[in-house]
């Protein structure tokens, strides 16, 4: 930003227009977005982080959404640590897969864009209309998605009007679509959602919705290399999150560490109670070979 001669702000900066800080950009300084800068190469994808996967679901209250803490550059860990769920304002909460240095500063700028929003106008943004000031955004990230640096980012919130929890689902041109009782993005989505639809129920409360969370990116971490799984030897547990009528809350980290461990207790007492069938199974077929031969 530059003032002239006098230390006045350019006209832009006292000119009534739109309450969008993103609008307002585009017309000032457009090739601060994110979107429209050029990256050089085809394949400039190949050096750059990738976040992965993100679970959000619905509670009887609002939502959980949660993600794991890898980042990964082509075969190679970028980062065990990274952060890929935000508060998007005091109602709502965004989580990012992709290009995660996109992801991130698109992050920021929505972040801005809604408190913009509210300054300007007085009041808080609908949820409907946050997901359409998301899906606006990730369309004019397009032209680097065609590229290799896609942002596909979760969307969730409180809706204050309905008194529920909603999801919100985007793909790479801006299409935006609401998803029900839960989803997932990112490379371990498939595997995510497979686990989430047999521990979702429609009674969860808060804390079995953050249990089944968990569970759903421990089973995408077993199939997914891309997707990190609960560290116990670093104590790098998921980015956990509420959205309820009392705003975004982070689970903290003891809480969650309890979880992430019940998890894994249950989880090795079912391998332990399974193994001596599966040594008799192994053992069975080792007869049945050698009589064959």
């Amino acid at each position: 930003m530059t003032t002239d001669h006098h230390g006045r702000l350019p006209r832009a900066f006292t000119t009534p227009g739109s309450s969008s800080f993103v609008d307002f950009v585009a017309g000032y300084a457009p090739d601060l977005l994110p979107g429209r800068r050029a990256v050089g190469g085809s394949d400039a994808s190949a050096a750059a982080p990738h976040a992965t996967t993100i679970v959000a679901l619905s509670f009887d209250g609002g939502v959980v959404m949660a993600g794991d803490r890898r980042a990964t550059a082509g075969p190679m860990i970028a980062s065990r640590r990274i952060e890929k769920v935000f508060a998007a304002d005091e109602f709502s909460a965004v989580g990012i897969a992709g290009a995660a240095g996109l992801a991130v500063e698109m992050v920021r700028l929505f972040q801005l864009e809604l408190e913009h929003y509210e300054k300007i106008e007085g009041t808080l943004l609908s949820l409907d209309g946050k997901a359409n000031r998301l899906a606006m955004m990730i369309r004019g990230n397009l032209p680097l998605a065609m590229q290799g640096l896609a942002v596909v980012p979760l969307f969730a919130g409180y809706d204050l009007d309905r008194g529920a929890g909603r999801i919100f689902s985007f793909d790479v041109t801006g299409g935006r679509y609401e998803e029900h009782e839960y989803h997932s993005v990112g490379s371990g989505s498939v595997f995510a959602r497979g686990s989430l639809k047999k521990l979702w129920q429609p009674a969860l409360d808060a804390e079995a919705a953050v249990r089944v969370a968990v569970e759903s990116l421990v089973d995408a971490a077993d199939d997914d290399s891309a997707t990190g799984g609960p560290d116990m030897v670093r104590r790098i547990w998921p980015v956990v999150a509420t959205v309820t009528a009392a705003g975004y809350l982070r689970v903290p980290e003891e809480s969650l560490g309890d979880v992430v461990e019940s998890v894994a207790d249950r989880r090795r007492r079912e391998h332990e109670r399974a193994a001596p069938a599966e040594r008799a199974e192994q053992a069975e077929g080792d007869r049945q070979g050698g009589a064959d031969r």
